[in-house]
C-alpha cells in the first residue's frame, strides 16, 4: 500500500529487454535506499514494482509485458515519481493507494491559474469513461503516483474530464511539472470508491426481497 505522497524523483537510467518485458535500472537520491531491502515494493509513476537488486544509488527491477501494457512512462529512460511502500506507523498524508494503475488519462489542459496568489496550476485530465463512476468532486485520484484532489468533473460522451488544482510544491517535488498537453498519464481511482461501486453493483443484481 502507498499514500500517493511522492518521496523522491528518480531517473530510469536504462530499460533493457528481458523476455517479453524489461529490466529497469533506476537512479535515486543519495540515502534513499538506506531502509530498503531486496523484495521491497516501490511505486514508480504510480505502479507498484519490486526491487530486485541494489548497487550504489540505483535499484533494479523486472517489469512484465502485462505491466508495460497497463502503464505509461516505464519503458524508457527519464524522470519518475517514487514512493516507498507504506508502513503501519506512517502518517497517511495522501489517501490509500494500491499502486495498481486503473487506466490511462490524457492531459487536456495544463496552465498556471491567472491572478492566483499561490501560483497554482490547473490540470485538466481526460479520463476513460469507465472510470467516471469512481471520480467525484472533492474525491481523490492518483496521477502518475501523486495523490490529488478532484475539483470538478464533467461527463462527456466518451470520457470524464477531471479538473485538478496543483500547487507549486507539488510541481517542484514530482514529475508533474514536466507534463504537457496531450501527454498520457497513469491513473488510479480511490480504493474505497472502487469497493463501494462493487457492493452497489452486487446489491443491484440481488433478487428483490
Amino acid at each position: 500500500m502507498f499514500t500517493g505522497i511522492i518521496t523522491a524523483i528518480g531517473q530510469i537510467q536504462s530499460a533493457q529487454a528481458k523476455g517479453d518485458g524489461l529490466h529497469l535500472v533506476v537512479q535515486v537520491p543519495t540515502g534513499y535506499l538506506d531502509d530498503v531491502v531486496m523484495g521491497d515494493s516501490i511505486a514508480i509513476q504510480g505502479a507498484c514494482m519490486t526491487a530486485t537488486q541494489f548497487e550504489g544509488n540505483t535499484f533494479s527491477l523486472d517489469i512484465s509485458r502485462e505491466s508495460l501494457n497497463k502503464t505509461v512512462g516505464l519503458d524508457q529512460p527519464g524522470p519518475v515519481n517514487l514512493e516507498k511502500a507504506l508502513r503501519l506507523q506512517d502518517r497517511l498524508g495522501g489517501h490509500l493507494v494500491s499502486g495498481h494503475v486503473d487506466g490511462f488519462g490524457k492531459v487536456a489542459h495544463f496552465s498556471q491559474v491567472a491572478n492566483d496568489a499561490y501560483g497554482s496550476w490547473l490540470l485538466r485530465i481526460e479520463a476513460p469513461k469507465e472510470l467516471a463512476l469512481f471520480l467525484a468532486y472533492k474525491g481523490s485520484i492518483v496521477v502518475n503516483g501523486v495523490s490529488l484532489t478532484v475539483n470538478q468533473t464533467e461527463d462527456t460522451a466518451n470520457s470524464c474530464i477531471v479538473n485538478i488544482n496543483v500547487i507549486p510544491h507539488t510541481l517542484q517535488n514530482t514529475t508533474l511539472g514536466h507534463l504537457q498537453q496531450g501527454n498520457a498519464v497513469n491513473l488510479e481511482v480511490d480504493l474505497i470508491a472502487r469497493y463501494v461501486a462493487r457492493m452497489l453493483e452486487a446489491q443491484a443484481k440481488s433478487p428483490a426481497k
